[in-house]
């Protein structure tokens, strides 16, 4: 049994203890106010303050302890303990709710660390890619900058084009009015011949006229009758001047009749004589119309002075003909010469051979020696620029003369021509070359020319006069019931200079599409020219022996590796918007075939190239550099992996720089 003094204490720590209760409650109360004002409080406030609450419970305990001493008497307050001790209990158990939010606490300040590394570590990150993202935002500015740059020379260009469009209507239109100067020039000088008769009937008028002033003069002292005399001589003169200005339109007039009534006597004694079989001729009478066509040129009267040559490989000749190069001091690349040779070859499918570039480049000599060498006939036809029609080339009519006037190269062809001239030299090769043929638009005097040849029979059909017929050039003499008429046969090689300067003309397409156009580009260095050996007789080549040495395009070494090249060729035109058909890429597979087997050479490879330079580098004149920049990357490509010529790409990379000035493309020449 608990004594009243026990009781009475137990009461009075009953009372302290529920008190400090009391105090903890609303000490709970006021850190869960601080707590909803605050999610999270920093735990180092919790620890303190329950430390404080601690010693404020030590301090209540010592206190209830002194009590309890003091106290007897505590029975009443039991149940008030227990009361306390059971608050004590739930303060615990908030204690350890406490410790809950502490931990909570403690993960989120480990999360809230987690987090800032985690953000240093994408600030990291991020570094490089800012970097980046600043790098493409001012490559995108510049690309920006250069898109306008880009639209500013595109308008800068359709301007120029517009110009350039303007420059040449307005060399057109000075074309044209160069050609009517020509004509009034012809005509000026008709006039001029005709004024200088009149002028001489004029004097005569004049030395009258003279002679009457010299009789007033005589008598201009006399008297007055003399005076009335004057007057009278002055009407007199007034009257003769008036005379000899109507004689003069009189003459004029008579003139003009006495031109129209001796063209109209010789047509109607040409009319005469044609009926009765012949042709009126100056003071020698009759005259055969043919004459000047049947007489014999110089290059056939050469012709006939050389011996025949034997039949021979077509290595050996090519070997002649540079033996001979060098005993003229002439030195040329072999790749040029083999080039040249089978561009001549090739005159089935290739009309002709076009030696393009600045003068004193050799040009004209390598045909002419080539011709010499070979033992080929040799004409050269200088073009003038003139021109302007295929009588130029052929000869004219004459309608006064009343017969027909040849030039060099119409005797020539005629002298050649086994099928219609029954005098014609059998079995020889004949070589015209058209020197600086683009002097004058060549289109205007051989377009006419040049579809003739290309309507050539095989020569297998030639002996067929309706397959030839198409090919046939007839000469103009009207009122002739058998005009003679010429066929160009294969045994006609055609070649032509060209310069390259302000005062020539450009070839057109059709010259281009029909031509193997060789590029003479400046020397790199200038050589002494000096002679080597002697000069050999020329003998002649048989045509005979020159078609031996043909082959068909079927025969070509590696058929199918050439026409993957061509088909390849074929592409790389059509991306420059420049494609070629059927007949040029038959030229191509000609060429291939013909070319010759030199020791050194490297066949077909060699033959594609040259045909690349030669046919399709001249058909990209004008190309846009800048636009066309990957098609001639493309190309340098091709020639250097697939042909195997480094020099060609190196020219082809040269043309280019030297195109950036103007924009547009110019083949310029490859040097061997």
């Amino acid at each position: 049994m608990l004594t009243d003094n026990t009781i009475l204490v137990l009461a009075i720590a009953g009372v302290l203890i529920l008190l400090a209760v009391v105090q903890l409650f609303l000490a709970a109360r006021h850190d869960r106010a601080v707590t909803a004002a605050g999610p999270i409080e920093e735990l180092a406030v919790y620890e303190k303050r329950l430390e404080e609450k601690q010693r404020l419970m030590d301090d209540l305990e010592a206190e209830v302890e002194k009590r309890r001493e003091a106290m007897a008497v505590v029975t009443d307050l039991r149940a008030e303990v227990d009361g306390l001790r059971r608050q004590k209990e739930e303060l615990l158990t908030e204690w350890e709710s406490l410790r809950e939010r502490r931990d909570e606490v403690a993960a989120v300040r480990k999360e809230t660390e987690d987090a800032v590394v985690e953000r240093q570590q994408l600030e990291t990150e991020i570094a490089p890619l800012r970097a980046e993202y600043l790098e493409i935002k001012e490559r995108l500015e510049k690309a920006e900058e250069l898109i306008e740059r880009t639209d500013a020379l595109r308008r800068e260009h359709d301007e120029i084009s517009t110009q350039v469009k303007d420059l040449r209507d307005k060399k057109r239109q000075l074309e044209e009015a160069e050609e009517r100067v020509s004509r009034l020039e012809e005509r000026s000088f008709e006039l001029e011949t005709s004024n200088a008769r009149l002028e001489g009937q004029k004097s005569s008028h004049e030395s009258e006229l003279s002679a009457l002033e010299a009789r007033i003069a005589s008598e201009h002292g006399g008297l007055a009758s003399a005076q009335t005399e004057h007057a009278r001589l002055d009407a007199e003169v007034a009257a003769l001047n008036q005379e000899t200005r109507r004689s003069r339109g009189e003459i004029e007039t008579l003139q003009d009749t006495r031109s129209a009534l001796d063209a109209r006597l010789a047509h109607l004694k040409a009319e005469i004589a044609r009926r009765e079989g012949r042709t009126v001729d100056g003071e020698t009478g009759e005259t055969d119309p043919l004459r000047e066509l049947n007489e014999t040129p110089p290059v056939i009267t050469e012709m006939r002075t050389w011996d025949n040559a034997p039949r021979e490989n077509e290595a050996d000749a090519i070997k002649r003909v540079e033996r001979r190069l060098r005993a003229k001091g002439l030195d040329y690349p072999a790749r040029t010469l083999r080039a040249f040779h089978t561009a001549m070859k090739v005159n089935e499918t290739t009309q002709m051979a076009v030696l393009a570039g600045i003068s004193g480049t050799g040009k004209s000599q390598l045909p002419r020696q080539y011709a010499a060498g070979m033992g080929i006939g040799f004409l050269q036809v200088p073009v003038q620029p003139r021109w302007d029609s295929p009588q130029d080339l052929m000869g004219f009519y004459n309608y006064i003369e009343g017969k027909f006037r040849p030039t060099d190269m119409a005797r020539a062809l005629w002298a050649v021509d086994g099928l219609n001239n029954d005098d014609a030299e059998q079995d020889r090769m004949m070589m015209i070359l058209l020197d600086e043929m683009n002097l004058a638009r060549v289109e205007y005097y051989f377009s006419d020319f040049l579809s003739r040849l290309e309507s050539r029979p095989r020569p297998d059909d030639v002996d067929n006069e309706n397959e030839r017929k198409d090919a046939v050039i007839e000469l103009e003499i009207p009122n002739m019931e058998r005009p003679p008429r010429i066929f160009p046969g294969y045994n006609l090689l055609f070649a032509g200079t060209m310069n390259e300067d302000e005062s020539t003309q450009s070839l057109s397409d059709k010259v281009v599409d029909r031509a193997n156009i060789l590029r003479f580009s400046a020397p790199k260095k200038i050589k002494d020219g000096q002679a080597e050996g002697t000069v050999e007789p020329i003998l002649a080549l048989s045509q005979q022996t020159w078609e031996s040495w043909g082959r068909s395009s079927a025969s070509v070494d590696g058929g199918r590796r050439v026409t993957n090249r061509i088909e390849q060729m074929v592409d790389l035109m059509r991306d420059f918007k420049r494609p070629f058909g059927h007949r040029l890429g038959r030229a191509i597979m000609a060429y291939a075939a013909n070319y010759p087997e030199v020791e050194g050479g490297r066949g077909v490879d060699d033959a594609l190239a040259d045909q690349l330079e030669m046919r399709l580098l001249p058909k990209l004149r004008g190309v846009e550099t800048d636009m066309a920049g990957p098609q001639f990357s493309r190309l340098m490509t091709f020639v250097e992996r697939e042909l195997g010529d480094d020099a060609l790409a190196q020219a082809i990379g040269e043309s280019m720089s030297l195109a950036e000035a103007t924009g547009q493309f110019v083949w310029s020449g490859v040097t061997r």
